[in-house]
């Protein structure tokens, strides 16, 4: 098979053009309008507004098209107008390989073939060279992905993978891959069988984790790696039987992924971070409030177990989502898990033990350990959603969030208690009630505060805006003033409440208009006037910073 010279600078240029195309266009060049039907065999049609004329000879397969850049191997005929042929692959005896996008051939073509189908026939006619037409058989193509948009590493799909999820940094990978020199000498080899590694630690080269985030599971691929991305002006000394890398050296890495296990950071902050071994069923996970049925083993990072749950059971442990009835790690991980789903969960001690000695069945917690868990969703009943109730549901369900949220109110849990509190009121304004049910609704939806917590709601706001969690503040302001609405203290901080979401929201939307500016106005931000923060509020809110960390006790008294 002829095969033509791809460099990077070609890949760059092609994907320049394609990057232009996409900017200056609704559609690239050379492709066929969407919305226009399928050309039949022998049917001629204009596919460009460069003149670009193309009849169908035979259909291809499938639905996918080569790309600007695309590696494409084919055969094709060159004919003059009298009939006379002037170039031919066949007649060479081999088809030809080359990438879209460099006018490798004949100027114009390349735009003519981004339209076929694998095995596709056909022939076209180029507005710039008009005594000729040019037969295509597209054979086959592999795709090409410049990875850093920089020419640095240059991908072409082998074989492609199954469609699903690409990895993530935090994900662990099963890789085999074989890394040469420019002149076939082997520099790296994984074992047979692959080797693991999470895909922000990299491997080998800055250029594998670079490629695994953009493949699929089972994709094969092979990469042309510039020195940046592999061993710069360095190089690399001899590695035991493979040989040594010279400055300034590219690479050719062949690469398959194996398998991958996806990493979940369930809290947003790597302190609890869950592997999939086994993919669950479907898409749903549990709500809060929902029924899980689980088996889970506890064990520390040596391996040495210190709990069990849910193994002489069938149908598992049973647990409820969000009501502190296991560590707080494990509990959001569970709401994040599908049926039938396997994982392990590593917990640092902020979301687990904390930093005191915990006494467990088969072991003692020391303080600040790092737990792992193994735990086997087996399946799970989600709570009702409101929508989903009929009105007596609501009622008795708002009657029971609301108890709840009392309790863990006067024990001090706010966050937990205002989650209930959001749930009742949920029930409560979901729908219509009948004359009977909107009474009761109604008592419902004041809070069953006596007024001598109005304090303890007081130094709560008082510490909510310590921390600017404004939203939870007027919550509290708003219920203290329909309890006690004469209150001096609540109507002052109501007061210095409402300056500084004020000023937020000053704040939110100058972030928004110096985003959107160049959108709105040409490119010429419009002037505002500036607005003062009154120097009271700012000492208001010195004055409760200082005090905000013991207010979060509730005042009984």
């Amino acid at each position: 098979m002829q095969r033509m010279q791809f460099s990077q600078a070609m890949a760059r240029k092609n994907l320049n053009l394609v990057g232009m195309e996409e900017d200056d266009e609704d559609v690239e060049a050379g492709e066929e309008i969407d919305s226009a039907p399928p050309m039949k065999v022998g049917e001629e049609r204009q596919i460009n507004s460069l003149g670009l004329k193309k009849k169908l000879l035979k259909s291809g397969s499938g639905w996918e098209t080569p790309e600007l850049g695309d590696e494409v191997t084919v055969h094709y005929t060159v004919v003059m107008v009298d009939g006379t042929k002037c170039d031919s692959s066949r007649d060479r005896g081999e088809p030809v390989t080359f990438n879209l996008g460099a006018e490798q051939i004949y100027k114009g073509l390349d735009q003519g073939i981004t339209t076929m189908k694998r095995l596709e026939t056909a022939s076209f006619s180029l507005a710039s060279n008009t005594d000729k037409t040019f037969e295509v058989e597209l054979i086959s193509w592999n795709r090409v992905i410049d990875i850093c948009k920089d020419g640095g590493v240059i991908k072409k799909i082998v074989c492609p993978g199954q469609r699903d999820q690409r990895p993530g940094d935090l994900d662990e990978v099963r890789v085999k891959y074989e890394a040469r020199l420019a002149d076939g000498s082997v520099i790296a080899r994984s074992p047979e069988e692959g080797i693991e590694f999470h895909v922000k630690e990299g491997h080998f080269c800055p250029a594998i984790s670079r490629a695994i985030k953009t493949m699929a599971r089972g994709e094969k691929a092979i990469l042309t790696v510039g020195p940046q991305y592999a061993f710069s002006d360095s190089g690399r000394d001899i590695v035991g039987q493979y040989c040594a890398v010279p400055p300034n050296a590219t690479l050719d890495i062949d690469i398959e992924i194996l398998s991958f296990k996806q990493v979940v950071d369930v809290m947003g902050d790597s302190y609890v971070l869950k592997k999939v071994l086994r993919e669950g069923e479907g898409l749903d996970t549990p709500n809060d409030g929902a029924v899980v049925h689980v088996r889970y083993k506890g064990m520390f990072e040596d391996g040495t177990i210190f709990e069990k749950m849910g193994f002489d059971q069938e149908e598992g442990a049973l647990f409820v989502v969000d009501e502190e009835q296991v560590i707080p790690g494990l509990d959001r991980t569970f709401a994040t898990m599908k049926k039938g789903e396997l994982s392990t969960v590593t917990i640092k001690p902020n979301y687990g033990f904390g930093d005191a000695e915990v006494k467990r069945d088969l072991a003692i917690v020391s303080p600040n350990s790092t737990v792992i868990y193994e735990i086997e969703m087996i399946s799970f009943t989600k709570e009702k959603e409101p929508w989903e109730m009929d009105t007596r549901e609501k009622i008795d369900a708002a009657a029971k969030k609301k108890e709840e949220g009392n309790i863990l109110f006067k024990s001090g849990k706010y966050q937990q208690a205002a989650k209930k509190y959001t749930k009742a009121a949920d029930c409560l304004n979901e729908g219509s009630f009948e004359d009977g049910e909107e009474k009761a609704a109604k008592t419902l939806k004041v809070l069953d505060i006596e007024s001598q917590n109005v304090k303890a709601m007081y130094r709560r706001a008082q510490a909510y805006i310590g921390t600017f969690d404004l939203d939870l503040a007027e919550l509290d302001v708003r219920t203290a003033l329909e309890v006690d609405p004469g209150n001096r203290e609540i109507k002052s901080i109501s007061k210095t409440l409402k300056q500084m979401q004020l000023e937020r929201n000053k704040k939110d939307a100058k972030v928004y208009r110096n985003m959107f500016a160049p959108m709105w106005n040409g490119g010429v931000e419009s002037k505002r006037p500036k607005v003062d923060v009154p120097r009271e509020t700012e000492d208001s809110v010195m004055a409760m910073d200082g005090e905000h960390t013991e207010s979060m006790a509730i005042d009984s008294s």
